[in-house]
């Protein structure tokens, strides 16, 4: 049990270093973007959606082979080499002296940027199928506590420079893809791996495998639109609290250093407490009809500080993720979680390719003279509506008697029945973050 618990440990302290670097640029991008794009915020938002699709298009092509071949050779060095590769990226957006290179840096990010789910994947393999739900939320405060840090350490940094963060974000990454070459144990075992094959490691291959389980399609496809919504919201955070409320990068970084607090505090007490007590489904539901209401408050807010009392609200859409993550888990066997982990990779990609674009060009053209009306908070009214898709499909889904884990997930020290324990195939799936 001690390797487990060592492996865990690791994978939560390097996705607290890898979200505390994204923490610590997200709100530097664009800023970044808007000086080389000499000072427009409506410009900058274009490309801003740019970036971010071709990040995600990057993964959307990559991830499934890093997760097939994670699979085949395991998670560690894939692991590694993904955090290697977040480190060069940084390098190249600290030094960046035109769009092209901010540019290049999103390509290789996309190429390397598989850290996330190859450690989903590795949580599933350390973690024994009644405790897989508590530990992806830990995984969830994880991210939270690397968006505190992250954000409060760009708001000490952002105003020397704006390429300061990406320095230090650089070293994060490199620090622990050292730090994991000499500590990280191998989570899956030689008689576990399966062969690398092409036909699955593609974004066609890799999503067509989702069909064999229809619970995880399904739930899959309701997921899509939610985290449609979620992405396009990051896309363009900073740019309207900037253009709306007038917010300096101090008060930018604030309102996620909130985020991430109130999202360790979700993923870590909340979550491992209230799952378990009202059950999968609930906890699906109600987390993303929470996320729905939060967008619209999000779009409808009229002044700034509505926004500090939204976000809190908000975090409650954190229930959803941990709790799909391990409806979904039960359903997958053990040889097939890189795989599958990339499958869903994929799907999120896709998001990240249609969402920032969407929202983006959304806001773009309702801040713009062209506009019959100026609506600042049109991206947000639309994730509203793609959340409420996402939540009939879901709610449609969970009904059906067929959807492994009836009623409430186990506990992470309660005894399994026999019928549950039917249910408790090994898991995976990941994103959370929503």
């Amino acid at each position: 049990m001690a390797p487990r618990k060592a492996g865990l440990g690791f994978i939560l302290v390097t996705l607290f270093l890898d979200i505390l670097g994204l923490g610590l640029v997200v709100p530097i991008l664009p800023q970044l973007i808007k000086e080389l794009s000499g000072g427009d915020t409506a410009v900058a938002a274009g490309w801003q959606g740019e970036f971010a699709a071709v990040y995600a298009l990057m993964q959307l092509v990559c991830s499934p082979i890093l997760g097939s071949l994670s699979d085949r050779v395991g998670r560690r060095p894939v692991l590694l080499l993904s955090m290697a590769g977040m480190g060069f990226n940084y390098l190249i957006n600290a030094w960046a002296p035109t769009l092209g290179w901010l540019f290049l840096g999103r390509v290789i990010a996309g190429l390397t940027g598989a850290s996330i789910s190859t450690a989903t994947a590795y949580i599933a393999d350390v973690s024994p199928p009644e405790k897989r739900a508590q530990n992806f939320g830990l995984v969830g405060m994880a991210f939270g506590l690397g968006f505190i840090a992250g954000p409060a350490l760009g708001a000490v940094l952002g105003p020397i420079s704006l390429r300061l963060p990406f320095l230090v974000a650089a070293g994060m990454s490199l620090l622990g893809a050292l730090y994991g070459t000499f500590v990280l144990p191998e989570s899956l075992p030689k008689e576990r791996r399966r062969t690398f094959s092409w036909s699955r490691a593609n974004p066609v291959g890799t999503l067509s495998e989702l069909k064999r389980t229809p619970v995880v399609l399904r739930l899959a496809a309701a997921s899509f639109f939610v985290e449609l919504a979620q992405r396009g919201l990051e896309s363009v955070w900073v740019l309207y609290m900037g253009y709306r409320y007038h917010w300096s990068l101090m008060q930018t970084n604030v309102s996620l250093v909130l985020v991430g607090l109130t999202q360790a505090l979700m993923q870590g007490f909340v979550v491992r407490r209230l799952v378990p007590a009202i059950g999968e489904r609930r906890s699906i539901l109600a987390g993303v009809a929470v996320a729905m209401f939060a967008f619209a408050l999000y779009g409808l807010a009229p002044v700034g500080w509505m926004i500090y009392l939204i976000i809190p609200i908000g975090a409650f859409a954190g229930l959803a993720p941990p709790a799909a993550n391990g409806l979904m888990s039960r359903a997958i066997p053990p040889d097939e979680q890189g795989m599958l982990q990339g499958a869903l990779s994929s799907m999120r990609s896709l998001t990240m390719v249609l969402g920032p674009p969407i929202a983006s060009h959304l806001f773009g053209y309702f801040i713009s003279p062209a506009a019959p009306v100026a609506l600042p908070g049109a991206p947000f009214f639309s994730g509203a509506l793609f959340i409420m898709v996402g939540l009939v499909m879901a709610a449609q889904v969970l009904s059906r008697p067929d959807v492994p884990g009836a009623a409430v997930v186990v506990a992470a020290d309660a005894p399994v029945s026999p019928s549950r324990a039917v249910g408790d195939l090994p898991e995976k799936l990941e994103r959370h973050s929503g």
